[in-house]
């Protein structure tokens, strides 16, 4: 069987974003199950995590799979000088699967060229977060019934915000009108801008964040402005409360709206949020545990069939 990576967001098409989509509606129908029993699952985190980290080892968990890696670099042979390929080449001896974070940009891609074994990209730098990516497609696919013809507003961090530059790219199949909602300093990367005009994907531009901005959204998508990102603090000072969400900007949106984090989130949504039907970020974080149950799955070579047909449900 050919070796399937899980690196880029760009290379799924429609049909398998959406097949991927039926697979975690599978999942989310019967998390439990020993499909991957015998399995070995390696994550090896190189950046901090708790949502991505824990959801795919439970993910693995769930379905039978053991787990090894490191959640921290430095407890690693990497503190003694062992470089990116070393570490791939050794955990490949012991696993089925890789799920690796990385803070440089393209770390993934060069480990799945190096890697007999399938790569999932856990975010790599500013770059791309396709498995974020697929659990927020799921959840604009549960609350909306649809992903096609939707008005998308990415906010805050646009600039250093891989999981919607991975949006971006993944939504280019379903016709979607996007609104990018941030400060110039963390504007929305040119080259993401060059992609949409390519591709035929509407976007507008704002640097306001009110009431009536929002108000023909579906899906109003925050994030956090990534104090991690800058070599200038300074300028993080000046751009981490530019927008803040709160609960009194929500009177005239669309019933159906849903509002998204990849979170964590620092003070981009108002606590008061919490309690309104539009937020969804929570139940949207326990969706990639079944977007990542598919992940896995599409990268060991089991089919949506193998899934529907699978006896070891727990």
């Amino acid at each position: 069987m050919e070796k399937q990576d899980f690196v880029s967001i760009e290379g799924l098409s429609r049909e398998k974003i959406l097949y991927l989509i039926e697979m975690a509606q599978e999942f989310e129908r019967h998390p439990n199950r020993d499909i991957l029993k015998g399995k070995v699952v390696a994550t090896l985190f190189y950046e901090p995590s708790t949502r991505t980290r824990l959801s795919f080892e439970t993910a693995a968990n769930r379905l039978g799979a053991r787990v090894i890696g490191f959640t921290d670099a430095k407890v690693s042979s990497v503190s003694k000088g062992e470089t990116l390929k070393d570490t791939i080449l050794m955990v490949s001896n012991y696993a089925d699967v890789i799920a690796m974070r990385h803070y440089i940009e393209g770390a993934a891609q060069y480990a799945s060229e190096v890697a007999p074994i399938p790569i999932i990209n856990a975010g790599d730098g500013a770059h791309q977060h396709p498995s974020q990516c697929m659990l927020d497609l799921y959840s604009i696919y549960k609350t909306q019934g649809t992903l096609d013809n939707l008005n998308i507003y990415l906010v805050g961090d646009l600039k250093y915000g891989r999981t919607v530059h991975s949006l971006i790219m993944a939504m280019r199949h379903f016709n979607p009108t996007f609104h990018f909602v941030a400060p110039k300093e963390l504007s929305m990367p040119n080259e993401y801008k060059l992609y949409c005009k390519e591709k035929g994907i509407k976007f507008q531009e704002h640097t306001a964040f009110n009431e009536k901005v929002i108000a023909d959204a579906d899906i109003i998508y925050m994030t956090r402005v990534q104090k991690e990102r800058f070599s200038d603090l300074m300028e993080y000072e000046r751009v981490k409360n530019v927008y803040i969400l709160r609960r009194n900007m929500l009177a005239n949106v669309k019933d159906n709206m849903k509002i998204l984090h990849p979170l964590p989130r620092v003070n981009e949504i108002a606590y008061d949020v919490d309690e309104d039907p539009h937020a969804y970020y929570i139940q949207q974080a326990k969706n990639g545990l079944y977007a990542r149950e598919a992940i896995f799955c599409h990268c060991l070579g089991i089919t949506l069939e193998d899934i529907r047909n699978d006896k070891t449900i727990i």
